[in-house]
């Protein structure tokens, strides 16, 4: 057997089944491959928290036949890779398991969100969610928001959704109120309040809050409260129409809910006077 450092080149090349040629020029990527590589770190450093998962979702309007493997090896070549968090591990006794929606609309999730203006003034911002659809509802943006104003948002979006069936929120003093409760009572909305210090009974607002400050309000130095709502805005229609989320089939929220209320709508029948003549 020949000792590996006494081999030459061309014994080591047939010995590994490798042509001369590619062991000494590095294989140079096609055009495309290059343009695709480019357009997922582009891609990567604006969506921090995506995974190649999510990034494939995104690159599949623009390049429709690369598979997620493709992705995955570029991803990782280019050393996209997000560092893994800690999970925090709770005694069982301390997990409560969420009751899903079974309908849009059925239950809204609500709770806070707070950043500060660049002169250190505060910003409260109240964020609402879907159970079902996981769409952002609504966020509002303002120095203070107490019970009474949270009832007239409420309000505002029941006239385009309807009054939904429950929320469910925490037990701050906004939710509590009595302008709050006595909301809830006159319009026959059923108020499901998680424990003290259980956050993760209220996970899926909890989850959309943790996306919300890390890619909205941790990544923007606000001046002024217009500028705040106009910024928050924006992303809220990116998170609804754009961005895919898992938890709806890998789509944007907006047209997971679009999809479910055309099948919902397939599922009437329509009257035909026919059938009992």
């Amino acid at each position: 057997m020949l000792e590996l450092e006494k081999m030459s080149e061309r014994q080591a090349c047939r010995l590994a089944g490798l042509s001369r040629d590619a062991f000494r020029h590095e294989p140079v990527p096609a055009p495309a491959t290059q343009a695709l590589s480019a357009r997922l770190v582009e891609l990567a450093q604006a969506r921090r928290r995506f995974g190649y998962r999510r990034l494939h979702d995104l690159l599949d309007q623009e390049f429709p036949n690369v598979n997620h493997k493709k992705i995955y090896r570029l991803y990782q070549g280019a050393k996209l890779a997000l560092r893994r968090r800690k999970k925090v591990k709770f005694p069982a006794g301390q997990r409560q398991k969420l009751v899903p929606a079974h309908a849009p609309n059925e239950v809204l999730s609500m709770d806070f969100a707070s950043d500060a203006l660049a002169n250190v003034r505060r910003l409260k911002c109240l964020t609402i969610a879907d159970d079902l659809t996981h769409e952002s509802v609504d966020i509002v943006v303002d120095h203070g928001i107490s019970g009474a104003y949270v009832v007239r948002v409420l309000d505002q979006i029941a006239r385009f959704r309807g009054y939904p069936r429950a929320v469910r929120t925490d037990n701050g003093p906004e939710f509590t109120s009595r302008a709050f409760i006595s909301w809830a009572q006159m319009h026959g909305v059923e108020h499901l309040l998680i424990e003290p210090s259980k956050l993760m009974q209220n996970g899926y607002i909890e989850s959309f809050n943790g996306e919300f400050r890390d890619e909205c309000l941790n990544e923007q130095s606000f001046t002024s409260l217009m500028q705040a709502r106009d910024v928050i805005s924006e992303w809220q229609r990116d998170y609804n129409e754009v961005r895919p989320n898992s938890s709806c089939g890998r789509i944007p929220p907006a047209r997971f809910a679009a999809n479910h209320r055309a099948k919902q709508q397939e599922k009437v029948v329509p009257f035909n006077p026919g059938l009992y003549q």
